[in-house]
């Protein structure tokens, strides 16, 4: 089996690309064991087809949200996808207010930070021209900063451009049982 320190990063948010919200209309739900469904109540908007789909990118797939480590455990379960590596929030500093004033995310600055070089995808909700630039002018690597919308939640279209982007990145393909 290949291991996944070699392929690009796919940073992954969980509110907005996983678990959508803010429209005006009824979303599809799943069932949820009643022990993962009673950690959070919006869990049964997480479409389990999502697991093998993000599986199947060629990538090392890393947790980047809020929900940290409990992305492992209420998420995991329901994608069918092994235990993954989750970024750890640094402290909010006095950067934040300044990154904020001028219409940055909190995450970039870490996730460049982690990324430490190698190419790297970010799937949020709350991607911005601000974050691009930052990006663009301080990352080494190659970047794709792809914005969900938070409505829809990840779609056909977004997979293809991710799947598209890391084609593009070469490598060898990710197995789902991998290393991580």
């Amino acid at each position: 089996m290949t291991g996944t320190a070699d392929l690009p990063v796919l940073f992954l948010d969980v509110d907005g690309p996983l678990i959508p919200f803010g429209a005006a209309r009824p979303y599809p739900t799943y069932p949820v064991a009643r022990h993962l469904a009673a950690s959070h109540p919006l869990l049964n908007r997480v479409d389990p087809g999502h697991g093998p789909r993000l599986a199947a990118l060629r990538c090392r797939l890393v947790w980047a949200t809020t929900w940290m480590s409990e992305a492992n455990e209420c998420l995991c379960p329901l994608l069918g996808l092994p235990p993954l590596e989750v970024v750890i929030w640094p402290e909010t500093a006095a950067l934040d207010e300044s990154d904020a004033r001028r219409g940055m995310h909190w995450k970039t600055r870490p996730l460049v930070a982690w990324a430490a070089g190698r190419p790297f995808v970010w799937v949020d909700d709350e991607i911005t021209p601000a974050d691009r630039s930052w990006v663009a002018a301080h990352h080494e690597g190659k970047a794709l900063l792809h914005r969900v919308d938070p409505r829809e939640g990840l779609t056909g279209a977004d997979y293809s451009a991710l799947h598209e982007w890391l084609r593009r990145q070469g490598g060898p393909r990710h197995s789902p049982g991998a290393s991580i």
